[in-house]
């Protein structure tokens, strides 16, 4: 069927994303804190491969094989085991939800990179300046903690490692996985991560430090985020376009830094409030600047469905049940720290 036009998104449909995004900072701060991250993360993928692979059954999608199949373990394995791990180690080393969610929050910036840099999207004088200010933005966030590091801090180090596992895992999915339903997908990629973090959950110490805060902030990571964060994200996608969605990272850090606040009691300094102001002029202009480069609201040269044969139309409902498009624009996917 034909591509349908993204439509506005509503006030309450950009607050429900923007809360549910940015309370995966704090709740997974909350959780690492109770537990070793390792095992946060081993429930948080087994638990979530099963909830979103039982309604991807439930939806009759199909899920993927062979060639496909690998291709989206790859995805998993860098954008949530990469990313996750990364991030929740980094948090474990005393990073601040909030500088995670400004780093993490550069995602579509840096996406436009590695997708000019592998897939030919075009790198535009507007995105060059969106990513100087992501840059920037970084470099404010994390100031305070590299000069108390004298240097290299670990943990920012770890950051940036989880924020390039999310751009390149979403370029990677958007060039060889954009047919599969987002459902069966991310129920095989948070299967494939479970692995990995269950390895390293075997092989590192495992302590339980507040057993009830311990289950209350897993059972807030798998479902409040890994579950319903992800549907809400996904679906303002498919309704309202992944640059519209994407405008939502103007705000994500800011609404994860008041979170912090109230419910883990962490202030932000200078540095992480400059951070927060460039890192929001930084996501508004490459969001600009892909709305700007396609009449569908962000569905730039790379994120467009390659035809196999001309006159052919986008594949767009892979399940075949006559709905939205299935699909997420896989630079966008909803990946927070859950």
């Amino acid at each position: 069927m034909g591509t349908m036009t993204p439509t506005r998104m509503p006030l309450r449909t950009a607050s429900a994303v923007t809360f549910f995004y940015a309370l995966g900072y704090p709740i997974g701060n909350m959780a690492v804190g109770a537990m070793t991250p390792m095992a946060v993360l081993a429930f948080r993928f087994g638990l979530a491969a099963i909830i979103l692979g039982a309604w991807a059954r439930i939806a009759g999608v199909s899920f993927p094989t062979g060639r496909k199949l690998g291709h989206v373990a790859v995805t998993g394995l860098l954008m949530q085991a990469v990313q996750f791990c990364a991030l929740y180690f980094a948090i474990e080393r005393g990073a601040p939800a909030v500088l995670c969610a400004v780093v993490v929050a550069m995602n579509p910036v840096a996406t436009a990179l590695l997708a000019a840099a592998f897939l030919r999207d075009r790198l535009t004088a507007r995105r060059v300046v969106a990513l100087v200010l992501g840059v920037a933005a970084v470099l404010a966030a994390c100031a305070s903690r590299l000069i108390a590091e004298g240097g290299v801090d670990p943990a920012v180090l770890l950051l940036l490692v989880a924020l390039l596992g999310l751009a390149a895992g979403g370029v990677y999915q958007q060039r060889f996985c954009a047919d599969v339903d987002f459902r069966a997908s991310t129920g095989v990629q948070n299967a494939m991560a479970f692995v990995p973090a269950m390895i390293l959950t075997l092989t590192t110490p495992f302590v339980v430090h507040d057993a009830t805060k311990a289950w209350l902030a897993v059972a807030g990571v798998v479902l409040l985020n890994a579950t319903l964060g992800v549907s809400l994200y996904v679906r303002a996608i498919n309704l309202h376009g992944a640059a519209a969605v994407a405008m939502l990272f103007c705000v994500i850090p800011a609404v994860a830094g008041v979170l912090s606040w109230l419910m883990l009691g962490q202030r932000v300094d200078i540095g992480t409030g400059v951070g927060l102001v460039l890192g929001a002029m930084a996501c508004w202009i490459n969001a600009k600047a892909a709305l700007v480069a396609s009449p569908l609201a962000g569905d730039s040269a790379a994120t467009r469905a390659t035809t196999k044969a001309s006159g052919q139309q986008r594949e767009h409902d892979p399940g075949r049940d006559g709905r939205r498009q299935d699909r997420v624009e896989p630079v966008h996917q909803a990946t927070v720290a859950r």
